[in-house]
């Protein structure tokens, strides 16, 4: 994979959790909503820093889909903080393969920030850590 390979994967994530957030939001418990809302900024702006990142490469930023599948019904604070989760979750592996893709310093200082701010959100949404976040614990 290369960098720029692992800048469209994260900048796919990106565009999801800024959808996700959308759908769950409204759904959110009012102790939740300044997460929330912090977590849905945030997936913005590095939506738009990873889409001009893309473009210095010379190349065209994946595009957002018009619609995401969600992986179940959102209809209450539970299932809210549920889909938080799972939205997390799935973009610390692609900033952690992003950290393992890039040469340079500031992009990787860049990478592991976002990675660590993705799993302390993907942490308070479900309640558990990982000592590796993004990263598969090896077998056995």
């Amino acid at each position: 994979m290369s960098t720029l390979d692992a800048l469209q994967a994260v900048l796919a994530g990106e565009h999801a959790c800024v959808y996700g957030y959308g759908v769950l939001g409204p759904y959110a418990a009012e102790h939740d909503q300044p997460t929330v809302s912090s977590a849905y900024d945030a997936h913005r702006f590095r939506r738009d820093m990873i889409t001009e990142l893309v473009r210095a490469r010379s190349a065209e930023p994946v595009a957002s889909l018009p619609a995401y599948a969600v992986p179940f019904p959102v209809a209450d604070a539970g299932s809210a903080r549920r889909l938080a989760g799972l939205l997390e979750e799935r973009l610390t592996v692609l900033y952690a393969d992003l950290v393992a893709e890039s040469a340079h310093s500031e992009l990787r200082e860049a990478s592991a920030r976002a990675l660590m701010e993705t799993a302390e959100l993907a942490a308070r949404a479900t309640g558990r850590t990982s000592p590796l976040p993004g990263i598969d614990p090896p077998a056995g």
